[in-house]
Parts: C-alpha cells; sequence; structure tokens
C-alpha cells in the first residue's frame, strides 16, 4: 500500500497526524504546524520567503456576533520559526471593502497603511504587502511559497504553456506583477475565469496552492510542487549539462579551502568599502556545476527572477576572472587585479540605479557586491552579519536552481531591470529597513580571543558577542571548549559563534585556526592575545622548563598568533585590533616572580613595538593590564594561587580580600572587568589610540605607568 510519504521524492512528507490531530480545533494552530513543516524544507520555500493563511468564524469583541478573519503571515520572518505573534488578523469582510476605495495600482503603498484599519486582533504583527493576495481568494487555507522546481518553470520563457501542459489546465497563470492590492484582484479574477484550479503560477514569482482544510492544504502543495520538480528532473536528466557543459574543471577540496582562504580578506576587504560586512564560503556541488559551466557568462549577469532571491543577492554576482590555481601569495598583485573588476561592478550599479530611479527613490546604496563567484572554487557573499550572508549564499543557490531547471525546460528569463530596481528600492522596503534596529556597536565585525573557553578570554568574547561581533572560541581543552560553544550558541545563535582548538605555540595550529576564521567569517577584525599562564616561584627554585613554557605561551605565544593574523588584516586593507592581555606584574617587581613577570613585561614592549610598526595599516594595538582575576580563570590551576599566599604570607583562601585591600578602590577584579577594557580600545571611541595600556587591577599604585 502507497503511503502519503512514499509518494514523494522531491519533498519531504512530514505530517503527523496524531500531532495534527492534537491540534483540532485551533485552526491558527493547524496553520502554525503547517507553516513550520513547509518552512523546514528548504526545496518548497526560502529562508523568510513566502507566506501561508487561515480563515476562520470568530466572536467580533464589540457584538459577539461571528465575523469570518484571515489569519495570514506578517511582514517579516520566517514561516519554518513562525509562531501566533507573527501573525496578523484581520476582518475579512473590511479588508474586502477596500476595494471600493481603490483608486489603481498607484496607490499600492496607500492600501498598505489602510490595512490596519481592518486588524482583528490588536496584538497583530504589521501586516505585510501579500496580505491582500490571501484575501480574495476564498479558500480556507492558502500557502503562498518559492519553490526553486515551481519558479523554475515559471521563469522559463514559456512557462505559462508549460503550466497548462504540465497540470492539465489545473493551475492557473498570472504574469509577474509586483506584490500588491492589484495582484490580489488578478488572482480572484484568474480563479473566476478558470473554476477548479488547484493553485495560481505568479510568473517569475512563485507559487499559490490551498485547501478547505491545512491538511488538504499541506497536500496540495506537495503534490503540485512534486509533479513540478519531476518534471524538471526529467529534462535535466535528458540533457548532458543542464548549463551548456563544463568549462573549466573545479579544484580539488583541499585546494578549493586554500585558495578560498587566501582570497577571502582581500575580498572582504573590497566589498567593506563602505560597511564592515562579514563573508560566507560555499563550494556547494550545485554552485560548482553552475560557476564551472559554458552558460556562465551569459547567465550570471542577467540576475535572479524571484523577487525574494534578487533582494538578497542583488542585481547580478561579481565573476571572478582568476584560475582556480592562481598564485594568490602577493596581495598586493591580487588587489591591483581586482580592484578594476570591483570598480566595474560599482560603476555598473551606479548606472543601473540612475536608469532606473525614480524621483522620490531613497537614495543608492552600497553599490559593493553581496555574490562573488570564483570559477572553480566556490561562492563567497557578503553582507553585515553572518546570518545574513549565509542565506545570501542560500537564495542564490535558488537562483541556482532555478535557472538550471528553467534551461532544461526552456530558457531562463530574469526580472527586467526595471521591475527589479522598483523591487530593491521599493519605498515600503525602504521604512521596514528603516524600522530595523540601529546595529550594535561590533556589528560586521570578526573577533579571535585565544584561550576563550573560560575566565577571562570568555568574558571578554562573550562581550563582543553582546555588543554584535562573531567570536571564534578557541582552548586547548576539547571539553571545555565544546561546553563554552554549547553555551554561546544557545546565547547568540549558531551563526555569530565557531570554535576551534588552537595551540598559541604551534604555527601549523594557528595557521589552521585562522584558515577556519577566514572560511566561515571570511577574514578577522580584533585579535585579542589572552592565552596564558602563571607560574608563581623564586628564581632559585625555577626549572628552565617552566621558565620556556612560560615564554613559549605568554611571548612567543603572542608574536605567533599576532603575526599570522596581521597578515590576514593587511589582506583586508580596512585595519583592526590587536589587544594583548598582559599584567600589572609587567612594571610591578613583585616576589617570586621573575620568569611571569618577565613574561609579562615581554609581552608589554611587543606591544608597543607591534603598534609602532602597524600605524601606517591603520591596525591598533593596545594592552589591558589585570590584576588578581581570581574567577574562572585557568591562572589560579598548577599552583599559582598557592605561590602567591605563600609570597605574601597568607592562606589561599584570603588571597580575594588580600588583593582588594591592597588596592586604592578596594576592589575584587572579575573577567567582565577586563572585557569591558577591551571593548573601550575596540568599540570605536578610542579609534585613535594604539600603543597604550589600560590598567584594571582596582588601583595599584605600583603599577601606576609611567
Amino acid at each position: 500500500m502507497t503511503t502519503a510519504t512514499d509518494q514523494f521524492k522531491y519533498v519531504n512528507y512530514l505530517w503527523d497526524a496524531d500531532k495534527a490531530a492534537s491540534l483540532e480545533g485551533d485552526e491558527v494552530a493547524l496553520l502554525l504546524y503547517r507553516s513550520n513543516l513547509l518552512g523546514a524544507d528548504l526545496r518548497l520555500t526560502n529562508y523568510g520567503g513566502g507566506n501561508t493563511s487561515c480563515k476562520l468564524l470568530q466572536p467580533d469583541p464589540l457584538t459577539g456576533e461571528p465575523t469570518e478573519v484571515m489569519w495570514v503571515k506578517g511582514s517579516g520572518g520566517d514561516i519554518g520559526t513562525l509562531k501566533k505573534s507573527g501573525l496578523a488578523a484581520l476582518y475579512l469582510n473590511r479588508l474586502h471593502q477596500l476595494e471600493t476605495v481603490y483608486k489603481g495600482i498607484d496607490m499600492e503603498d496607500q492600501m498598505v497603511e489602510l490595512f490596519n484599519h481592518c486588524i482583528y486582533d490588536l496584538n497583530s504583527k504589521a501586516p505585510s504587502i501579500d496580505t491582500p493576495l490571501h484575501a480574495f481568494l476564498p479558500f480556507k487555507h492558502i500557502d503562498h511559497l518559492h519553490p526553486d522546481a515551481a519558479i523554475a518553470i515559471a521563469a522559463a520563457k514559456n512557462g505559462r504553456k508549460i503550466t497548462e501542459e504540465l497540470f492539465n489546465g489545473k493551475i492557473g497563470w498570472v504574469d509577474w506583477q509586483r506584490p500588491g492590492f492589484d495582484l490580489g484582484l488578478k488572482l480572484r479574477q484568474c480563479l473566476s475565469e478558470n473554476p477548479g484550479i488547484r493553485g495560481i503560477m505568479l510568473g517569475s514569482h512563485g507559487l499559490f496552492t490551498w485547501g478547505d482544510t491545512a491538511y488538504e492544504c499541506y497536500i496540495n502543495t506537495l503534490e503540485v510542487v512534486e509533479q513540478c520538480a519531476q518534471y524538471i528532473e526529467q529534462k535535466v536528466t535528458a540533457k548532458v549539462h543542464p548549463f551548456g557543459g563544463e568549462k573549466i574543471k573545479a579544484a580539488s577540496k583541499v585546494d578549493r579551502y586554500k585558495q578560498a582562504a587566501a582570497l577571502a580578506p582581500v575580498l572582504r576587504g573590497f566589498c567593506s568599502s563602505q560597511v564592515s560586512m562579514v563573508g560566507h564560503f560555499t563550494d556547494d556541488d550545485r554552485v560548482l556545476q553552475f560557476i564551472n559551466s559554458v552558460n556562465l557568462d551569459r547567465l550570471a549577469p542577467m540576475g535572479t527572477s524571484c523577487p525574494d532571491h534578487f533582494l538578497r543577492t542583488k542585481i547580478s554576482p561579481l565573476v571572478l576572472e582568476i584560475a582556480p590555481d592562481a598564485d594568490l601569495s602577493n596581495t598586493d598583485l591580487i588587489r591591483q587585479r581586482l580592484a578594476p573588476a570591483f570598480e566595474e561592478y560599482r560603476n555598473m550599479y551606479a548606472d543601473y540605479y540612475t536608469a532606473c530611479k525614480h524621483p522620490d527613490s531613497p537614495a543608492m546604496r552600497d553599490p559593493n557586491p553581496v555574490v562573488i563567484l570564483y570559477p572553480g572554487i566556490g561562492m563567497f557573499t557578503f553582507a553585515k552579519d553572518k546570518q545574513t550572508a549565509r542565506v545570501a549564499a542560500e537564495f542564490y543557490i535558488n537562483a541556482i536552481n532555478v535557472m538550471r531547471g528553467a534551461e532544461a525546460i526552456s530558457e531562463y528569463t530574469a526580472l527586467p531591470r526595471q521591475e527589479a530596481f522598483n523591487i530593491e528600492y521599493w519605498l515600503l522596503e525602504e521604512a521596514k529597513l528603516q524600522r530595523m534596529p540601529k546595529p550594535k556597536v561590533l556589528t560586521g565585525k570578526i573577533a579571535l580571543v585565544t584561550g576563550s573557553a573560560g575566565g577571562i578570554g570568555k568574558a571578554i568574547a562573550k562581550k563582543f558577542a553582546e555588543e554584535g561581533a562573531c567570536v571564534v572560541l578557541n582552548d586547548l581543552n576539547e571539553e571545555r571548549l565544546k561546553n563554552a560553544e554549547t553555551e554561546f550558541i544557545h546565547q547568540f545563535g549558531k551563526d555569530q559563534v565557531r570554535s576551534v582548538l588552537l595551540d598559541v605555540t604551534d604555527g601549523t595550529s594557528i595557521q589552521s585556526a585562522y584558515e577556519n576564521v577566514v572560511l566561515q567569517f571570511g577574514g578577522v577584525d580584533i585579535i585579542v592575545n589572552n592565552a596564558g599562564i602563571s607560574i608563581s616561584k623564586s628564581i632559585a627554585e625555577h626549572s628552565l622548563e617552566e621558565w620556556d613554557r612560560l615564554y613559549d605561551i605568554l611571548v612567543k605565544g603572542q608574536f605567533m598568533v599576532s603575526k599570522e593574523g596581521i597578515t590576514i588584516l593587511r589582506k583586508q586593507g580596512i585595519g583592526g585590533d590587536i589587544v594583548n592581555i598582559v599584567s600589572k606584574n609587567a612594571v610591578v617587581a613583585g616576589p617570586n616572580n621573575p620568569g611571569y613577570g618577565s613574561a609579562k613585561a615581554a609581552q608589554a614592549h611587543l606591544t608597543r613595538l607591534m603598534a609602532a610598526e602597524l600605524g601606517a595599516d591603520k591596525i591598533r594595538v593596545n594592552a589591558v593590564n589585570p590584576d588578581a582575576v581570581i574567577a574562572d580563570s585557568n591562572i589560579w590551576s598548577g599552583g599559582w594561587a598557592e605561590g602567591r599566599a605563600k609570597a605574601y604570607g597568607i592562606s589561599v583562601e584570603d588571597l580575594p580580600a588580600y588583593y582588594a585591600k591592597r588596592t586604592l578602590l578596594n576592589e575584587i577584579i572579575i573577567p567582565e572587568d577586563i572585557a569591558n577594557a577591551c571593548f573601550a580600545f575596540v568599540g570605536g571611541l578610542l579609534k585613535k589610540s594604539t600603543g597604550n595600556a589600560l590598567n584594571v587591577d582596582g588601583g595599584v599604585g605600583m603599577a601606576f605607568l609611567r
């Protein structure tokens, strides 16, 4: 016996009958359940794309009489994670009455404001521009999605004919039009002219499907998309290559990662000419098939078709003319070679803006590319934060899927430039951008903090993440690092955090860690040399092995981590920060402290030397001098606490009070105090300070800098 699950090959059937039964009678809950299932399959709709709705009778709060209410995904959000708070609930009769005041397509933006007069649930999310597309279709449950397979047909040169033949007239067609009130009326007209259809294809845009129940709607959606995907795969299989054949061979995976890591910081520097950007790299098989193809040069400049794809990937990608095996070791030469390509792209974007702008269009936005294609290697995307960069990559892969399908069944067509501009610079989209929260201070910045799985390093990484930075956690202790990563992901999300094992005394380990950082985020802006150990012994008791270990970790480690990081900072060409966690012991000649104290003094002077050398590169180098940071710190392991207690003639238990009492402020220093000092250096207010040291010790007179 064939089950519902068995009939689908190209989409995921995820409906759980028991789960749905537990929601029976609550149509809004069933709407959310269906929406989350659909959003969980990127073949059905992309992140943030599409919307879903249901209609039901509910009591009017003023009269108590039953009235029809439409619940629909509100502005923004993602159906895969949609909750009730993300829905707009509106009186359906009032939405229909808006037709009496609608004066035509030039009034589209004003109609959105009138949606607010139709709100039923005062806790509603703001209604989206797609609201009337659901309102004028009479079905209880409706899905509007952007499946790659459906858009491939919708974006094909003869998509209307293919749709008609494939579904035997059971799927209607509405030509491309920007979403709005008029499109809602055209959907109603299509249904009126084609009674009995099970859905409508929107040219270059997406798919509408429906049902009388949540389950019927879900199944109808899956069946239509499955049929589209099956048809396309049959056509693709019949072709030797959907993109005209292979033009170049992909490099090996090892070489792809090597080249991507070498080039990403340079690309990030160019893309960050106006705003600091975070990168994402992928060498997904679908990307490689496209970028290595004969038809890349024809298809890439055309841009995307679906508005959701276009809004996140820009008018078109930048295609690099660099051989997959090119020598990328000379940064200056690579920058010289890429500069004209970026200048040409920026000029192209400016020309596009000038040619298409309206008198009331918003000012031109950042003209740098979002998507950069490197044939033979992979795809880079750059955006304001990691999530946006990653999602841009997902959307361009959606666009590749669409081009692949359209080329297999017919010929791909993109949105006309003017239509694309009207979407990108739509005043409603601009208003949405203006309503977004102001970016945090470190948004777009990438920070590597050594020894950040606990203690001071963890506090610094957490402070930076709280302020918007992407952070790379690292440590030698794998279990400790894993626990820290889990904690950070729970608090900040997976896009903002990465972890890597790092031994600051091992050059190979350092190089590998930085390659990981670059591949994950595109580069680095902030390097904090925090990893350390402490040994408290008199010079007579100090062993040579202990002496070497202190200098290897504190001094050599700071040197090696900084040296490798400076290479990346220079490739980017946008400046950066190095902060060294030194100590008050760098200037105070305390008892039983020759190894640790002298190593800290070396760290302090290396800070000044690096600051003097790197100023021309706009790389600031500063130091923070803590003292007696006890909480959650590795510094107290290995006998340090016992050694310091012995030196001062007190017990280990009395150390915190002893340290606080000897300070001018009578304060215990905690890791968060050091984190705040680091943020002071990198947060922008001290961007003209370098070669400085900031004491965070509660006030130790002997440590005053002279």
